[in-house]
């Protein structure tokens, strides 16, 4: 305080009063009300000088617990899209881990934000128990399990990354898919083994290769001991002679997004049995993911049919476009020209609707194929188009709905599709968003947002 009242002192020493000023205030020296503004100018005047007093001599009792430490946000680690996404559409929590119920699992893949909620619901012990009793056997799954099921399960952070991979699988790649979890080549896939790739799940993403070792720490409490495994870092706690494995120990991290824990989530007694001691097969596997794949479709399609048999043709590009990041007039530039070229607007039905998103799940196929076939990025014919979807899915697409598609991306009208505007955009849609180049923060991402909310209201 001393040093702040030195300081005052100098500054006011410092100010100079105008002559002509003063010469002027002496003649309302006997006004009364002069007097009274004189001494609030004064009052602010003199605050001013303090408050400017303590910035030159610093910042004062400073309260350093309360300040941000540069290693604590060094060790930070940047959310990506999924993470985001998952933390924002979790409804439950248990233990400080976080969890999606079926519901809440369906609604991010198809909604743009999820359902109100004053704030998450914590689970007991018993009410964990009470879930887990309540999950149908593998047998007994349909697609329309999930939204039979609403809120009665839990979805943890890395069976949320492996249920977003089976919706972008062709058929073809689930015998891969199985093989994968099948570490043994027994044909079966245990507990274990499943709990022990979806682990490793957690930690695949592209964009963490190159990390420091702060990141690197920061990685491991997000998502355990699987990631330093798969990079093969060796944890410190194996040699100290505890004999405490790492899976024993509790992982909290601020996000919520894994935690050592014991817990039979809907996915494990789904497969494996309430005790945990079924074998998964493959037909069975291959049921689960043709099932899931088939009911987000029919979320999404029933989205726009509004308990009708049909989708308008607009709809259907609405729907293919809803994950691209065109631009407001390119956007608009598509549905015009399709309602400028459909003379047959006869609907598009459910069946056609999933045959065409199980060709999307082919896409990389198709891409190989068209490039074999036409040697260079030409646009292509609809004999062409049919024949390639054929031979990537063994199945043929109807031909409204191939007019369909040609009418949204024939630029010039010559009856050719714009071969790389298609594939462009089909990737977004296939992604549904995740695989973006748009930015997620500051003005890149409020620009996004506007775009995003006016293709919905249209």
């Amino acid at each position: 305080m001393a040093t702040l009242g030195r300081s005052s002192v100098n500054l006011l020493r410092k100010v100079r009063i105008n002559p002509v000023l003063a010469q002027n205030f002496s003649t309302f020296r006997s006004d009364k009300v002069f007097t009274k503004v004189l001494t609030t100018c004064a009052c602010v005047f003199g605050g001013g000088l303090v408050y400017y007093a303590v910035k030159i001599n610093g910042n004062g009792h400073t309260v350093y617990a309360l300040k941000t430490k540069p290693d604590e946000l060094a060790r930070s680690v940047k959310l990506t899209s999924r993470e985001r996404r998952f933390i924002k559409f979790a409804s439950v929590e248990y233990d400080g881990q976080l969890y999606m119920t079926p519901q809440d699992f369906l609604e991010s893949v198809v909604e743009q934000e999820p359902r109100p909620r004053l704030k998450r619901r914590v689970l007991t012990t018993k009410e964990i128990e009470h879930l887990r009793d309540q999950t149908p056997a593998l047998k007994k799954g349909s697609p329309q399990m999930f939204r039979n099921l609403r809120d009665k399960g839990i979805i943890s952070y890395t069976e949320y990354l492996f249920l977003l991979s089976i919706l972008t699988k062709p058929a073809s790649g689930f015998q891969i898919a199985f093989n994968m979890f099948d570490t043994d080549g027994n044909q079966r896939v245990d507990k274990n083994e499943f709990l022990v790739i979806q682990r490793l799940l957690g930690g695949a993403f592209k964009e963490r290769k190159n990390l420091d070792a702060k990141s690197q720490e920061a990685m491991e409490k997000i998502f355990s001991f699987a990631w330093k495994g798969k990079r093969g870092m060796t944890d410190k706690a194996e040699g100290d002679g505890s004999g405490e494995k790492p899976q024993d120990t509790y992982v909290n991290d601020e996000q919520g997004l894994q935690r050592r824990h014991n817990v039979d989530t809907f996915l494990q007694v789904h497969f494996f049995g309430k005790k945990g001691t079924n074998d998964l097969k493959f037909d069975g596997f291959k049921q689960f993911m043709e099932n899931l794949q088939t009911e987000v479709l029919e979320l999404e399609f029933q989205e726009f049919a509004k308990g009708h048999e049909t989708i308008s043709e607009v709809d259907f590009a609405k729907i293919l476009l809803r994950y691209t990041y065109l631009d407001t007039d390119e956007y608009d530039m598509y549905l015009d020209r399709l309602l400028d070229r459909m003379k047959d607007e006869r609907g598009i039905t459910f069946e056609e609707f999933k045959i065409f998103c199980q060709f999307l799940n082919n896409l990389e196929d198709f891409t190989i194929a068209m490039r074999m076939y036409t040697l260079a990025d030409h646009p292509i014919s609809k004999d062409e188009f049919h024949r390639a979807v054929k031979i990537c899915t063994g199945i043929g697409q109807s031909e409204h709905l191939v007019t369909t598609v040609f009418a949204i991306f024939d630029a010039d009208g010559d009856g050719l599709l714009s071969y790389k505007e298609f594939i462009a955009i089909m990737k977004d849609r296939l992604h549904r968003g995740f695989k973006s180049y748009a930015k997620n923060e500051g003005w890149e991402a409020f620009k996004t947002c506007v775009k995003q909310e006016m293709k919905s209201a249209v």
